[in-house]
């Protein structure tokens, strides 16, 4: 078992070793890296932007809430978010219990956008899926969620809501 010590050099603690699970590893995050910034380059957007969609995806936020989840400012926030309403991908609405507050709201063309670049990749990734028993799954995430955890002592967990 390896130490926690990093070795002399600033390397790899003394006795790691890359097994083929972590080289695996190493490749898909190498791999989902790029996926966002050829998602972004490929629809003309902001990293940032697609981040600010991808959002958008799972719930309805406000420009004060994009902010904080991105870690910007307000006014980097709403930048991104004019830069979204003028492509056509958000739209600004008010909020329904709180008039005072806007929230956003994923248009059509903006679901098209996310969804239609990534969908070759869910595609497959459910093929995958299916092809695993619940036992398998069950190994398979216990891994990912403790590799998860993993990088998160190194980037902190994800600002959500």
């Amino acid at each position: 078992m390896p130490t926690e010590q990093p070795s002399p050099s600033g390397g790899p603690p003394a006795g790691w070793e890359e097994t083929r699970t972590l080289e695996a590893l190493r490749h898909l995050v190498l791999a989902g890296g790029r996926v966002n910034h050829v998602v972004a380059r490929r629809a003309g957007m902001s990293l940032t932007e697609l981040a600010t969609l991808e959002h958008l995806t799972r719930e309805q936020i406000g420009p004060a809430e994009v902010a904080r989840r991105l870690e910007v400012s307000t006014a980097a926030a709403t930048g991104i978010v004019d830069r979204l309403v003028s492509h056509g991908h958000v739209e600004r609405q008010p909020h329904p219990d709180d008039r005072r507050r806007t929230q956003l709201v994923l248009t059509e063309s903006g679901r098209r956008e996310v969804i239609g670049q990534l969908l070759p990749m869910f595609v497959a990734l459910d093929r995958l899926d299916r092809e695993f028993s619940e036992a398998e799954k069950d190994v398979v995430e216990r891994y990912l969620r403790a590799a998860t955890a993993a990088f998160e002592q190194v980037s902190g967990p994800p600002v959500t809501g």
